[in-house]
């Protein structure tokens, strides 16, 4: 997986481009969101995060559609169950999956964050592939926006308290961090 720092799109994964972004303020990239979804809640494949990313979920094919169907979010990436990665907006795009947000005291974490959603639920624990396919996703990220520190990786629930409890608390924090240090050693 590599980055192509021109048009801000990783090669050797899917490619489902969303309309759901819009060009970022003079902002430097500095933060990396981890978030969860599952469509309907609770359940995975079907392929309704693509549908929803990309304005074209029908809200007759679920009861719970109706009330999200006509949302217009999308992060730049998701982990399937299976580690399958797809990018939905450039890394240089805003995508709109932080909505109303704030780290470290400044606001609207969209103009400064990439967002990485992971199929699955706060109380379900992420896969193996998944966590693989994080680690190698973030590294990727990381050596293209050298700005996103370790400290400056967090939680959808971190920048949206009260608000937002994702990625929850069956993501193994601990693991992650851990792979991603041993690359500052």
């Amino acid at each position: 997986m590599q980055l192509d720092p021109i048009s801000g799109w990783c090669a050797g994964i899917q490619h489902c481009p969303s309309p759901n972004f819009n060009e970022r303020p003079q902002a430097e990239v500095s933060l990396l969101v981890i978030h969860n979804i599952s469509l309907p809640p609770g359940q995975f494949g079907g392929g309704y995060v693509h549908q929803l990313f990309q304005n074209r979920l029908e809200p007759d094919a679920h009861e719970y559609f109706a009330g999200i169907a006509s949302l217009q979010v999308a992060a730049h990436f998701l982990i399937e169950r299976d580690g399958a990665v797809t990018q939905f907006v450039s890394c240089h795009g805003r995508a709109w999956h932080a909505g109303v947000s704030s780290f470290e005291g400044r606001e609207n974490c969209n103009d400064f964050s990439i967002g990485i959603e992971l199929e699955g639920t706060d109380d379900l624990p992420f896969t193996e592939r998944q966590y693989a396919a994080l680690v190698r996703l973030t590294r990727t990220i990381r050596a293209a926006y050298p700005a996103i520190t370790l400290s400056r990786i967090c939680g959808h629930s971190d920048i949206a308290p009260g608000r937002k409890t994702d990625p929850g608390p069956a993501f193994d924090w601990q693991r992650y961090r851990s792979a991603l240090e041993q690359d500052e050693e």
